[in-house]
């Protein structure tokens, strides 16, 4: 028997931090400039009016005033067609 645990069987412990990613601030609630309204990952949600995507294709707001959410076809470079959602501060 061995006195020792195995040196390998302590790699499975280890875990990744939680991104905690999804919607901050939802529709017809008010935002301020520079919030963040949607962290993602990638572009599941579109930049809209007075919104800016971050370097994390995160969401912000540039003017203070209300969230809204609309749908849009988006067209690819292969001609298909993708109904997203497009986030706008009016």
């Amino acid at each position: 028997m061995a006195h020792k645990k195995a040196g390998w069987s302590a790699e499975n412990l280890r875990d990744s931090n939680p991104k905690y990613r999804g919607v901050k601030i939802f529709g017809w609630q008010s935002v301020a400039a520079w919030n963040i309204i949607i962290r993602q990952k990638w572009s599941k949600y579109e930049c809209g009016k007075n919104t800016y995507a971050g370097k994390d294709f995160s969401i912000h707001a540039s003017v203070d005033w209300t969230v809204s959410f609309s749908k849009k076809n988006f067209e690819r470079f292969d001609w298909r067609r993708y109904l997203k959602t497009v986030v706008n501060v009016d």
